[in-house]
């Protein structure tokens, strides 16, 4: 075995600050997995590192190993760890948990407060080799395309939002086109919604929202939701909403058009505070439920299913751009522009 690899890190707290590196190749301990990385999604989360905005500068202490979301094959285990072989296709849950809380013994690993979030509190998988905990390995249907495997971090959180509430019958608004927000599409139709309306400001996601299964389509540089409400003969509102943009404009839109008694699952982060109408969310009885990464491990069961069954097709289409790890500069400036929709990085 090599004692050292490649690894991307955030090597200085500043714009960029990438590093190609040669670092250790990662201990394992008794309970964990050492994965070999085949590819990599790059998250919003990582552009946020990448750019050094606000948010990682109070959360990333450099220097640091990039990187969440991956598929890759196993490469070691520690001497506890049983059910697993070498060379099994994996990918796994990006966030550590205590295992000793109240919600980790009760089976709600995804409330525990002592979270840490690999490639964000503890080095990513950014990298030739990465240790993961046994338990946040998740196996493979290697029939599934790498590339759809490489991001089922993000697919997880669009279908942890999108099953957070009933959806048949449903009249639905995304408002955000991003990787998960489009995610959420084919999910949403197939759990029964009858019109889904997703919202963004860029022709090109708005495209593939529609190619994906909505039923309209709204740039809000020149369209209102309104006028497209009474399009399809909307006289309610929506009954569920899902905010993935992290903009206020688009989440007080949302309330504004919900129905009384609707249901919002909230994914996006918003960079700057938000103002809340509590007198229509109060008044309307509107339910606002925060969504943070996915149920352990139960959206993976449900993600796994929908994958295998076909039920949500197309979800390989929305990685638009694909990279070798040497070019990661290249790929995290297509990451932020105009055309991209998923990039990914690749180890071979």
């Amino acid at each position: 075995m090599q004692k050292t690899m490649k690894a991307i890190v955030k090597a200085r707290a500043e714009l960029g600050g990438l590093e190609i590196k040669d670092v250790p190749v990662p201990e394992i301990g008794p309970n964990d997995v050492l994965v070999k990385m085949r590819k990599n999604g790059i998250c919003g989360t990582d552009v946020h590192i990448y750019k050094w905005d606000a948010w990682a500068q109070r959360t990333i202490k450099t220097p640091m190993t990039l990187g969440h979301e991956f598929v890759g094959t196993i490469e070691a285990m520690g001497a506890n760890v049983t059910g697993f072989e070498i060379g099994q296709l994996v990918s796994g849950e990006g966030h550590v948990v205590c295992g000793k809380c109240r919600w980790c013994i009760t089976g709600s690993q995804h409330l525990c407060r002592a979270t840490k979030g690999i490639g964000v509190n503890r080095d990513g998988v950014f990298a030739e080799y990465a240790s993961i905990p046994a338990t946040n390995i998740w196996i493979c249907d290697p029939s599934i395309p790498e590339n759809v495997l490489a991001v089922q971090d993000p697919l997880g959180n669009a279908v942890h939002t999108a099953f957070s509430f009933p959806l048949i019958g449903e009249d639905v608004l995304i408002t955000g086109a991003g990787p998960i927000g489009l995610m959420a599409v084919p999910i949403a139709k197939m759990a029964g919604a009858r019109n889904i309306v997703v919202t963004a400001r860029r022709d090109a996601p708005l495209k593939m929202a529609m190619e994906l299964g909505a039923t309209r389509t709204v740039n809000i540089r020149n369209e209102k939701i309104s006028d497209v409400m009474a399009e399809l003969g909307m006289t309610e509102g929506f009954d569920v909403g899902m905010e993935m943009s992290g903009s206020p404009d688009a989440f007080a839109e949302m309330v504004d058009c919900m129905a009384n008694g609707g249901k919002i699952a909230i994914l996006g982060i918003f960079a700057d505070d938000v103002k809340i109408d509590w007198d229509k969310i109060i008044f309307r009885m509107i339910t606002l439920k925060g969504i943070y990464g996915r149920e352990m491990y139960d959206t993976w069961y449900k993600m796994t299913a929908l994958l295998q069954s076909g039920l949500i097709p197309h979800i390989e289409k929305l990685v638009t751009h694909e990279f070798h790890y040497s070019k990661v500069e290249e790929a995290f400036a297509a990451a932020m522009g105009p055309e991209a929709i998923k990039v990914v990085l690749n180890w071979d």
